[in-house]
């Protein structure tokens, strides 16, 4: 139904002349002063110089700063946004927050990064009106690929991806209630193959909630720091943990969103939060509105334990999803995941650490489902200007071992990101074990570089590898050539060469060029040669981004 984004919607327009009329000032320069969760996704007072105002932005991993030292401070998402002095030798910072300094694990703010409060646009007329953000936002993306393992067609592709995005929020004014809407335009033009709901979402609603937020209703923390209480209503798409099982999805060309409710306890500055929902998830229609996934619930919780976050930050979660097939054509499933999450540094050194432990069990239709995973990263950043980091990394997500035990082994991957498994977007987090290098380094303030290898092997050489040969097109348990249940065709997929520099033109324009090279393993080779009756041996994918932000 429709009903949750018309409501916030009406409720957010409504709102706009009363406002006005409304507006205590008193009231507008006490909340000037108080910390917002806008900027709370990298806060960490720990000091940076004002001149480290640019924001390197990337539309499929974290959202870095130009010359962020270690312990570097984000008070705003925004480009142009100066950054605190650093405090004096001794002082104690505000927040608890720590940011993960693994690569491309940091969520989306909320809001978004590229929304800025319109008193900050620096538009004269607008710099008293405080209570409302808003954004746009549009993305141009060219690729090329050659001989994509994804397609049963090993040929040249050159699509043009477009994205578009507007933002509006109201805040503050009408406290308790608040409310945002998000629209997104995602087309591709000049591709060789048919859409779907990975490149094109014509027109719709990404976002569209009503809010009640209660500024202290859990009193505060040591450090004087709010703990609100907040409930959300309606459509929403945002990012949590390290992005691996609820993601945006920001280098897609489409989003996902949900439909639902969602509590939130706290916030990301204090010693603890705790993040409460329940969704349906909604359904990307290319060229109707979405709608939401009737029978589908997907639900959870999320704690946040910084009160040791200069050592470690814990994150122990739960999600589970429910299916009922009844409704439908497909099986009932019941899927459970208790999970930990845990990152940070080595006391008083330039080391840092990720790991994620995942574990899952309930009903897949008629079998048992049973499945585990987890990640491991540890990175180190030198003391040179170039503030180069070299980081190790390993994932594994199991895989179904036996088409014919009446076990599920399968990881179930919810509604995550897949990009950087690998650069060409051909792994996911299902059957996988994958061992990567990674260098990033930044040679100016306005260019950041990475790249990296990668390896990748089957968890199970009887399951399939999910993305091969349009195997992910299929609903069917056995989906063509992408499995092979005897095991015979060996459990290497192949590994990869990849390498991205991202340069800010202006302050509100950021260009990307990335390239791939990916050199295929046995079972890839196997199962084109099975599927095909060739195999090229290789893939080369080649990218060209622009993203422009109006404020």
């Amino acid at each position: 139904m429709r009903f949750y984004w018309r409501i916030a919607f009406a409720s957010a327009i409504s709102t706009l002349p009363v406002s006005l009329l409304q507006a205590d000032e008193s009231n507008k320069q006490l909340r000037k002063s108080e910390i917002t969760q806008q900027g709370a996704r990298h806060m960490i007072q720990a000091g940076a110089s004002a001149s480290d105002k640019w924001l390197i932005k990337s539309s499929d991993d974290n959202y870095q700063w130009a010359n962020r030292s270690p312990d570097q401070s984000v008070v705003s998402g925004k480009p142009g946004t100066p950054l605190p002095a650093r405090p004096e030798e001794g002082e104690k910072s505000t927040t608890y927050f720590m940011p993960a300094s693994s690569y491309a694990t940091q969520p989306e703010t909320d809001p978004p990064r590229y929304v800025r409060n319109l008193s900050k646009t620096g538009i004269e007329a607008f710099k008293n009106i405080t209570w409302l953000d808003i954004g746009f936002e549009h993305r141009t993306r060219y690729e090329f690929r050659s001989n994509d393992i994804r397609r049963t067609d090993l040929t040249l592709d050159n699509p043009f991806f477009l994205r578009s995005r507007a933002y509006l929020g109201i805040k503050e004014i009408l406290d308790p209630l608040r409310g945002a809407v998000e629209f997104q335009d995602s087309r591709r033009y000049n591709g060789k193959f048919p859409h779907d709901d990975r490149d094109s979402n014509d027109y719709d609603l990404i976002q569209g909630y009503g809010e009640l937020y209660f500024r202290q209703a859990l009193g505060t923390d040591d450090r004087n720091q709010q703990r609100p209480l907040r409930l959300r209503v309606g459509r929403m798409a945002y990012e949590a943990l390290d992005r691996r099982f609820i993601a945006r999805n920001e280098w897609r060309n489409t989003t996902n969103t949900f439909e639902g409710f969602r509590v939130n306890l706290g916030q990301e500055v204090n010693d603890w939060e705790v993040d409460l929902w329940a969704y349906q998830p909604v359904r990307r229609l290319l060229t109707a509105f979405d709608e939401r996934i009737e029978n589908q619930w997907f639900y959870g919780a999320i704690g946040h334990w910084r009160k040791w976050s200069d050592i470690i930050t814990l994150q122990p979660y739960y999600m589970g999803l429910m299916q009922d097939g009844s409704k439908t054509d497909q099986i009932d499933r019941e899927i459970h995941s208790p999970s930990l999450r845990g990152y940070g540094k080595v006391a008083k050194t330039n080391l840092d650490y990720d790991f994620n432990l995942i574990y899952q069990l309930g009903r897949n239709g008629s079998e048992q489902h049973d499945a585990h995973a987890y990640t491991l990263e540890t990175g180190y950043t030198f003391n040179h200007g170039w503030k180069p980091r070299i980081s190790g990394f390993y994932g594994y997500a199991s895989g179904d071992r036996n088409a014919n035990d009446n076990v599920n082994n399968r990881l179930e991957r919810f509604f995550g990101f897949a990009r950087p498994w690998s650069a060409d977007d051909y792994i996911i987090f299902e059957n996988i074990k994958a061992p990567k290098i990674k260098l990033e380094f930044q040679p100016a303030r306005d260019l950041r570089i990475d790249g990296g290898y990668s390896w990748y092997w089957l968890a199970s050489s009887t399951d399939r590898f999910n993305n091969l040969l349009d195997g992910n097109t299929s609903a069917t348990r056995n989906p063509g050539f992408n499995r092979d249940v005897t095991g015979q065709s060996g459990d290497f997929l192949g590994h990869n060469f990849d390498i991205r520099a991202r340069y800010k033109l202006t302050e509100r324009i950021d260009t990307t060029v990335g390239y791939s090279h990916f050199v295929s393993g046995d079972f890839t080779r196997n199962r084109q040669v099975a599927a095909l009756g060739r195999s090229p041996g290789g893939s080369d994918f080649f990218y060209v981004e622009i993203l422009i932000s109006a404020f």
